[in-house]
């Protein structure tokens, strides 16, 4: 059997993550099996549509390298592609149901269901639309619902490819709408028609619709046509672990990620390992270790709780895999023109492994700006007294200290004012002191006036000998 597996997101808004898991794991499985991944767009819904949501979705999707094999922009063999184009397969399939007597136009009033509901959880029974079905079908004219006459009530029992032998009750069925009166199909149809006519064999999709999977399988029975198989995936719990992470429950846009810096191959990685596990230690993947890998058998059945702390890790461990121009290329984006026009070429390069040492996420060197983390590179930092004492040593013999590091320092050329060499110099002194830190920790605070820098050597070599030389005679 060839796989043929499909993402069908409703334009309703933006893209959060539990949509883009869904589409990612339909994605691999196809990839997996060297099969064919759709993209679909289910925009029947027309009251609930915002403008501009189909190109976002679009947008997202290739952020993060997930390619389609048929959908818009590309085509295919079972175009079009968005369901608002396909209503002549719907009636299509609507006729067939008709003629086999099973679908009929609703006669029922809004105003009359609410009755019939009313009068059910009067009795404490639960509403079934088909306890109320006409028992002669109108002649259906486009102008009310199409309701679809379950044809068998009985129970029902399928497999999960994730939860196993799942079964139903015929209390689980009832006659649905399968074309509202403006024409357009409900999910519940048109989303059945799609997969037929474009072969999908694997239907991926959140546990909200578990409940309704008897009433697909009724509606496969009436058209005598096999259903996919079904893998039903865990939700996304927010970052206390109590809720399903949702779009009123902070869920963010996915292209947010994108703007605060995150690699798309971490967020792959990261989603990825939300409700599946490898099955072994391994938490960093690339895209083909994940295709190769990902097995729908490893995903789990209870809910994934939301990290940022493991998005960030796992982003920081991809930045670190990044070529020494890709770094510079992300890195430089955010650097001041002041930082990136001030020093020589080669010395800019070396602020790069100190930056990328303290980030997880590009957005982090924003951060690092305006909190003023890199001033010290280009402009003198401000001192504070105290801050160049250390524990009980007096302010004599820090001055004495710096006054020493200087003179050693003065005696190296300028070609040899290197990490190396400046590291040896400060050492030999440091080590005959009572405690290093009564030098290097003055040392440290002159060069960035910060109470916590990169290392001192490596700033000083940046900044030159003229400039270390300078600050350190400021501090004393």
């Amino acid at each position: 059997m060839k796989v043929v597996t499909r993402f069908a997101p409703s334009p309703t808004g933006f893209m959060h993550v539990g949509g883009i898991r869904t589409a990612l794991y339909a994605w691999l499985w196809a990839r997996k099996n060297k099969g064919t991944f759709i993209l679909r767009i289910e925009d029947t819904d027309k009251e609930r549509e915002v403008a501009g949501s189909i190109e976002h979705i679009i947008e997202s999707l290739k952020w993060l390298g997930i390619n389609w094999d048929e959908g818009p922009n590309i085509g295919g063999p079972n175009a079009p592609y968005l369901q608002s184009e396909r209503l002549d397969s719907y009636k299509k399939y609507a006729q067939i149901l008709i003629d086999k007597g099973l679908a009929y136009p609703d006669p029922y009033t809004e105003e009359e269901v609410g009755i019939f509901r009313d009068r059910a959880l009067l009795v404490k029974k639960p509403f079934l639309y088909r306890e109320h079905r006409p028992e002669v079908f109108d002649k259906w004219d486009y102008t009310k619902p199409l309701r679809f006459k379950t044809p068998e009530i009985k129970s029902y029992k399928w497999n999960d490819l994730v939860y196993g032998d799942l079964s139903a009750g015929p209390e689980a069925l009832d006659d649905f709408i399968l074309i509202k009166s403006d024409g357009y199909p409900t999910y519940n149809f048109a989303h059945i028609i799609d997969d037929i006519e474009m072969g999908v064999t694997h239907v991926m999709r959140g546990q909200e619709f578990i409940s309704s999977v008897p009433k697909f399988l009724s509606l496969y029975d009436a058209l005598g046509i096999k259903p996919p198989l079904y893998a039903t995936l865990p939700p996304i719990m927010g970052e206390d672990g109590k809720k399903k992470l949702g779009k009123r429950d902070g869920a963010k846009d996915v292209l947010e990620y994108r703007k605060e810096g995150y690699l798309p191959e971490a967020m792959i990685n990261f989603l990825a390992l939300l409700g599946w596990n490898p099955g072994d230690e391994r938490e960093i993947f690339t895209i083909d270790e994940l295709i190769k890998t990902f097995d729908l058998s490893r995903v789990g059945h209870s809910g994934a709780q939301w990290n940022d702390v493991k998005l960030n890790w796992i982003n920081k461990e991809h930045i670190k895999k990044l070529s020494k121009e890709e770094l510079k290329e992300n890195i430089f984006k955010y650097l001041p023109e002041e930082l990136k026009i001030d020093l020589p070429a080669g010395k800019a390069g070396k602020i790069i492994p100190i930056i990328t040492e303290r980030i997880s996420k590009w957005s982090d060197i924003k951060e690092m700006i305006e909190r003023g983390e890199l001033d010290f590179f280009y402009k003198q930092p401000e001192f504070f007294r105290d801050k160049l004492l250390y524990k009980n040593i007096t302010s004599e013999k820090i001055s004495e200290n710096l006054a020493l590091a200087i003179v050693e320092l003065n005696k190296l050329e300028e070609k040899n004012f290197i990490t190396e060499n400046i590291k040896n110099t400060l050492m030999q002194i440091a080590d005959r002191l009572e405690s290093r830190g009564e030098l290097l920790h003055p040392v440290r605070y002159a060069l960035s006036g910060l109470d916590k820098s990169p290392d001192p050597f490596i700033i000083a070599e940046i900044l030159g000998k003229n400039e270390t030389l300078s600050r350190l005679q400021k501090a004393i």
